[in-house]
């Protein structure tokens, strides 16, 4: 197989959660890179939620953060991330990709292990 080639894996997960706004979003995503649980955390500005909170219909400005990590560390990073969290509840939700270039696969699994 190519070196480049994308992988059937289990070895990734992807945690997404919402934040109020880029500076909260900002300090989860050093706090889970700097803590090797998560080898590289994007941020999305510009979500905007609609949802019911409390008996009432609530809107919002949101900023999304993705977080790629490995699959036995989600009790933990689930864990820290509602500890962190300013939210009440906050969203956490975790997908497995079905497929992954190899490559990148590797270096988050590499990320994650580095811790010190």
């Amino acid at each position: 197989m190519p070196q480049n080639s994308p992988t059937k894996t289990d070895s990734l997960l992807v945690v997404v959660t919402s934040l109020p706004n880029l500076e909260a979003a900002r300090a989860l995503a050093r706090s889970l890179v700097d803590g090797h649980l998560a080898a590289c955390v994007q941020i999305s500005e510009g979500l905007y939620s609609i949802y019911r909170w409390e008996g009432k219909i609530c809107e919002e400005q949101e900023v999304l953060l993705s977080a790629k990590t490995v699959p036995h560390l989600w009790e933990e990073i689930c864990s820290f991330i509602k500890e962190s969290h300013p939210y009440e509840l906050p969203e956490i939700l975790a997908f497995s990709p079905k497929h992954c270039e190899q490559q990148y696969g590797q270096w988050v699994s590499s990320e994650i292990n580095s811790k010190q």
